[in-house]
This record gives C-alpha cells, sequence and structure tokens, in this order.
C-alpha cells in the first residue's frame, strides 16, 4: 500500500472530523479538491487512484492541476486558492507521518496562492433578479432544480457551501416557513421563506422525492452540487437572453 492513500483517509476521518470537528461544507470542498486532484494525476501519470503516492502528486503535478483549473474547468484564481488550501492541509497533515516524503511535501508547500483583484460587492437589481429566476428551462428536470436553488438563493441570501449543503430535512414548509442550516463559524441559521419560494420548494421537492437525509438540490446522480456546479449552472444562467416581451 502505498503513503499517499492511508494518510488521505486518515486525514479526512481523524483530522477534519474528529480534531477539527470540520463541518460537512468544508470536508465535501476537500473531498472534491482531492477526486478532481487524484483523477488528474491518474490521468497524468497512467496509475490507479489507488496506486499514486505521495511522490506522484509532487510540486510539479499540484501546479498542472490548478493551472488545468483555471484554463479547463473556468476557475477563478479564489477558487483556485481554495483548491490549494485542500491541497496544503493535507501535505502539512502528511508532513508529520512521513518525514521520507520530506523533499515532496516542502516543494508542495512552497506553492503560493494566487493573487487576484478584489472586486467591489455589487447587488443585483430586481430586475435582474427576475430575469436570472426566468432563465432556467422549467421542461427539464435540470432547469427545474436550478429555479428552485436560486429562489431560495435569491430570497435568503445563504452563502453557496450553505446552499449546497441543505438537505431536505432543513426545509420546514408549515407554518412558520423557514430553512436552517449551519454558517459559517458552524453557527446556526433560521432563514424564513416567502409565500414565493415556499411554491416552488414544495414542488420541488414533490418531484425530486421528500428523502430527509438527501440534498435538496441533488445532481443526476444524487449528490450535492459542487462549487463548480453551481457556479458553472450560474454562468450558464446569467448568459440566457431574457425574454422579450410579446408585441401589442
Amino acid at each position: 500500500m502505498t503513503a499517499l492513500a492511508p494518510t488521505l483517509q486518515a486525514f479526512f476521518t481523524d483530522r477534519l472530523v474528529r480534531e477539527r470537528h470540520a463541518s460537512p461544507a468544508t470536508v465535501a470542498a476537500y473531498r472534491d479538491t482531492w477526486r478532481m486532484l487524484l483523477d488528474f494525476a491518474a490521468t497524468r501519470t497512467r496509475k490507479s487512484p489507488i496506486r499514486l503516492d505521495l511522490d506522484d502528486i509532487d510540486a510539479p503535478m499540484v501546479s498542472a492541476f490548478l493551472d488545468h483549473l483555471e484554463t479547463h474547468r473556468g476557475n477563478t484564481a479564489r477558487t483556485r486558492n481554495a483548491r490549494l488550501a485542500g491541497i496544503h492541509s493535507v501535505f502539512r497533515f502528511a508532513a508529520h507521518r512521513h518525514p521520507e516524503h520530506t523533499a515532496t511535501i516542502a516543494r508542495v508547500l512552497a506553492i503560493p496562492t494566487k493573487r487576484f483583484d478584489r472586486s467591489i460587492i455589487t447587488y443585483l437589481t430586481p430586475a435582474e433578479v427576475a430575469a436570472l429566476l426566468a432563465a432556467p428551462d422549467l421542461s427539464t428536470w435540470c432547469g427545474r432544480r436550478d429555479q428552485a436553488w436560486l429562489q431560495t438563493a435569491a430570497q435568503t441570501g445563504l452563502r453557496i457551501s450553505e446552499m449546497t449543503a441543505l438537505t431536505c430535512a432543513d426545509v420546514h414548509l408549515g407554518v412558520g416557513a423557514h430553512v436552517s442550516c449551519l454558517g459559517k463559524g458552524r453557527k446556526q441559521r433560521i432563514t424564513p421563506l416567502t409565500a414565493g419560494t415556499v411554491t416552488i420548494l414544495t414542488a420541488w421537492i414533490n418531484e425530486r422525492g421528500n428523502d430527509p437525509a438527501g440534498p435538496l438540490f441533488p445532481t443526476r446522480s444524487g449528490r450535492p452540487m459542487s462549487r463548480d456546479a453551481v457556479e458553472h449552472r450560474i454562468a450558464v444562467h446569467t448568459a440566457t437572453e431574457p425574454p422579450r416581451p410579446a408585441r401589442a
């Protein structure tokens, strides 16, 4: 067995969950990072992911992966840096367990984050929100799902990580309708829902099936949507030309 496999397992089960009590969103973000990195490295090395070792995930491999995120997946510098943080966390953990790989680990930890201009936060106008909510194709399953989470996000202001972590059990559509989530800093947040959002969510949950433990907004395979998937779907819908008003 290589050093990488038990290190990853120990990092996720011992370090993240037991020691740091990381939120499900943090665990999912780190998991997705390493899933993509292992797939990328396996393709480059022509090895099965289970045969990859720490020395296979060296600095040139990690740098190539980060470039791939930006050039082929269209990730922003901010997302690239978040992925790098997940990689650095595992390698810092590995440094205490596998000193025989110190040289490789040190070079990976030396990869810097990428600088980027911090844009001024702006807000959508009511007309822009209406156009975005009208963009999904409601004749498709993905379109109806996207309308539901766009409506929920626009009304509640939840972060992407909070949206993707929602389960069906987190939504209460009866009297005092609200959504409950574990926010930043592991703080419980309760956000009321408007009648319009309740109507859309009710229809969506009836369609997807009310599985209390299941993700509220799943992918086709039933898994929670990743941040990359959300960003991609938003890009698709913001590029959709709004319907033109009918002529009198």
